[in-house]
């Protein structure tokens, strides 16, 4: 092997190495996989404020253990810790303000919502091949809703496309995530078959050792028209079981897949901070929203959702491999 290929392999391998399974931005990821036989855990928590309305404050806090099966196949495992404090004032953000009591109500309680357990896949490397791209998988079980705290019975199939472009020895980093979950959420009275997009984008670059700055966007939306039992044939908005006529349905049931009516969307922008040693990192982010909205039945004023959407989503993540 020549001098140039040698140098060349090393670089690839330390780069590799430090970036395996690094969380540089709060939602986007890359699309590095953990080395075989090796075990990283991760504690994250994404905290969601204000509806432009009262308080509202949401941890969503998630201890992970991810494990390399092989150099390209990572399994993960995570439990999902929902930390909810609000009293809302403004009737129409539901299901937040009835969950409180209604008017001066509040409600504070951290719960276990749920756990997931996730694979990915590596397929190309965004440092041998002229771009990365890995697929995941993932199943996701919650007992708590994200929104308000309340008991439902929530399965999701989740799947990933990771693709990562890197520039300049790899010191300029971009990436581009697109999420989709098939939802079956059950609570009292409702059935919700929801499919959700997520769009994740990030660049981040090192400005010095051992320090990555960078720029995050998301965009999450909601398909889908809630299967509400007590309306059916009692309310000429809703036909013989129980969907709104305004709206057309989401199903992924094989044989009867279709993407309902958008319910609601939110666009997200802020920085990003990245800090690694050789074992262990720490990464914080603030996203905005700067945008979003809904059909007639979501709640949004001044080109911002409120009922799904917050005003700022702020990440705070530490990993440790060993």
């Amino acid at each position: 092997m020549s001098t140039r290929l040698l140098t060349g392999a090393i670089l690839a391998l330390a780069a590799q190495s430090s970036f395996a399974g690094e969380n540089l931005w709060v939602y986007a990821k890359g699309t590095d996989t953990r080395p075989e036989g090796s075990f990283e855990f991760k504690l994250s928590d994404v905290i969601r404020e204000d509806k432009n309305s009262g308080r509202y404050t949401f941890h969503d806090i998630r201890p992970e253990v991810e494990y390399g099966i092989s150099d390209k196949l990572t399994i993960g495992a995570s439990l999902l810790i929902f930390d909810h404090n609000y009293s809302l004032d403004d009737e129409n953000l539901q299901p937040m303000f009835d969950n409180q009591g209604g008017e001066g109500g509040t409600f504070n309680d951290t719960q276990f919502a749920g756990y997931e357990i996730a694979l990915k896949y590596n397929v190309l490397s965004p440092y041998k091949d002229f771009m990365g791209l890995s697929f995941g998988l993932a199943y996701e079980r919650r007992d708590k809703y994200r929104l308000d705290g309340a008991d439902i019975d929530q399965d999701s199939f989740v799947g990933k496309i990771f693709m990562q472009k890197d520039f300049l020895d790899d010191t300029l980093i971009t990436v581009l995530n697109i999420k989709t979950e098939f939802e079956r959420r059950k609570s009292p009275g409702v059935l919700e078959e929801e499919i959700a997009l997520d769009v994740a984008a990030g660049i981040s670059y090192r400005v010095a050792p051992k320090w990555f700055v960078g720029l995050e966007f998301r965009h999450q939306s909601d398909y889908l028209n809630p299967q509400e039992f007590e309306e059916a044939g009692n309310s000429p908005e809703y036909d013989a079981q129980g969907f709104n006529t305004a709206l057309d349905r989401s199903n992924f049931d094989l044989g009867d897949f279709k993407i309902g009516s958008q319910h609601q969307n939110g666009n997200y922008f802020g920085p990003t901070v990245h800090y690694a040693e050789q074992r262990w990192w720490v990464t914080a982010g603030i996203l905005w929203q700067v945008d979003g909205g809904g059909s007639e039945f979501s709640y949004s004023t001044k080109g911002r959702n409120w009922d799904e959407h917050e005003k700022r989503h702020i990440g705070l993540f530490y990993g440790y491999e060993f």
